[in-house]
């Protein structure tokens, strides 16, 4: 009983600490959010931070985990109004609101494509779960007819995932560029062409 309590408690502060983390670099940024910062703003030593999660880097990686979650819970609370292209839209709007985050995501994915680093895993796997999601709602649009039907799904999956991430980079090097309405021209690319009766 005793151990089943202390694990609650050991997740009740990886959440704490993920969610100051989240708020910490999505303001300071991430080159300025250090682990000792972290560390103090959820009451801890720098050692006794990490020991939740090993090491910097899958601190980091966990905390892009949480931001992951928490835009897949904002979509499916809206499903069935919302596309997976919608929700893209709209996700990669708000990220110009957490430029820290942004910052971190880059970095972090960059560093990560090294096998041996500890994030490598994460990005490998977050890397196959867009695409699988993405492509699935291609082939549901290609069916409805609202997508085209001459792309192929994972193709276009990878595209999508390609220039949202590109994107990114270019927003931190130019922060006027709009991230959403350039993903929306290349989603648009995606929709088939207008009937001579639409035109």
């Amino acid at each position: 009983m005793a151990r089943r309590g202390a694990y609650a408690k050991g997740v009740a502060k990886r959440e704490e600490i993920l969610a100051a983390a989240l708020e910490v670099i999505a303001r300071e940024g991430y080159g300025r959010a250090s682990v000792r910062e972290l560390a103090d703003a959820v009451g801890l030593s720098q050692a006794g931070l990490l020991h939740y999660f090993g090491t910097k880097e899958e601190l980091f990686a966990a905390v892009l985990r949480k931001r992951d979650e928490i835009d897949l819970a904002r979509f499916e609370e809206r499903t069935g109004d919302v596309t997976a292209f919608e929700g893209l839209r709209q996700t990669i709007g708000r990220n110009a609101d957490v430029p820290g985050l942004i910052q971190l995501y880059v970095r972090l994915s960059a560093e990560a494509t090294d096998p041996t680093h500890p994030a490598h895993a994460f990005f490998t796997e977050r890397t196959r779960t867009f695409r699988v999601f993405v492509a699935s709602d291609i082939r549901r649009m290609q069916a409805e007819g609202t997508a085209r039907t001459d792309i192929d799904a994972e193709q276009a999956a990878m595209l999508i995932l390609a220039s949202a991430d590109g994107l990114q980079v270019q927003w931190l090097m130019d922060p006027t560029i709009d991230m959403a309405e350039h993903v929306s021209v290349l989603l648009r690319l995606l929709e088939p062409p207008p009937t001579p009766a639409d035109a």
